[in-house]
């Protein structure tokens, strides 16, 4: 009787270890069809925004935000060759398959990610939230950057506008620079990212403790985060907030995708 039990036990582990939903809420990383890899986030506290001596009006008030879930996040922009293989076209100005596709409107970007959940047979997939965003940037830090306070390590991590740098003003390689302490690149830099927030510079006096989010589709912008190649080391700042139409398509604004954990 008791090898019929051990027989059954391991029988059982065995198809729970093949259980997809399972295995990925199991895994720190995970990759998708279209060679998307995505970094598990956990589940904390944060205090979002910054002060009045650093930031601009619309990151006050500093908040104490939970992230009361797990969820994973893309650990590289959303690439040219990945949206060419759900959207078979690239609409980017600079065109290379290893770059952040640009040039695309938040519109265009919920039709990505509608097609992507029709390919991978899911509906998890999804833009990350601006308190999401801004967690996982941090990465536990509450520095100015991820790394700390000083922008003398900046170009360590992000592409952004150096006057006295030789590079090209242009998008990049993902990838290219050092990830922040939970293994995501060019959270600062490189493109501008749409998030699953509509805009309201005054949204901090007010927004609840967990899980915020602003889908009043009543206002007129999109938030961004993150700052672009374009930009200088004030906008790489991990709080720093910025707005768009969702309309805009511009070279130097990009996305990466969400994936929640049931």
């Amino acid at each position: 009787m008791k090898n019929i039990i051990i027989f059954i036990t391991a029988l059982l582990a065995i198809s729970g270890c093949s259980n997809t939903k399972e295995s990925k809420s199991a895994n720190k990383t995970f990759s998708n069809s279209i060679a998307m890899e995505f970094v598990l986030i956990p589940s904390g506290s944060f205090e979002m925004g910054t002060d009045k001596k650093i930031g601009n009006t619309d990151e006050f008030p500093p908040h104490n935000v939970t992230i009361s879930r797990n969820f994973y996040l893309g650990k590289f922009e959303v690439t040219q060759e990945q949206w060419i293989k759900i959207m078979s076209s690239n609409p980017s100005e600079f065109k290379n398959n290893s770059n952040p596709v640009e040039s695309v409107n938040w519109y265009d970007v919920q039709k990505f990610i509608s097609k992507l959940n029709a390919l991978e047979n899911t509906t998890k997939y999804r833009l990350p939230t601006e308190a999401e965003w801004e967690y996982a940037a941090r990465a536990a830090s509450q520095s100015i950057y991820s790394f700390g306070d000083s922008a003398d390590k900046l170009a360590s991590y992000a592409w952004y506008y150096d006057k006295s740098s030789k590079q090209p003003f242009q998008t990049h390689f993902v990838g290219q620079k050092k990830p922040n302490k939970w293994g995501l690149y060019d959270m600062h830099g490189n493109v501008w990212e749409w998030t699953a927030d509509w805009y309201d510079s005054e949204y901090y006096a007010k927004s609840p403790e967990k899980d915020p989010i602003n889908n009043l589709s009543s206002l007129k912008n999109i938030a961004i985060r993150g700052g672009g190649w374009i930009n200088s080391a004030e906008y790489m700042r991990s709080a720093v907030r910025h707005h768009k139409l969702p309309v805009a398509r511009e070279d130097d604004l990009g996305f990466r995708v969400a994936f929640d954990i049931e």
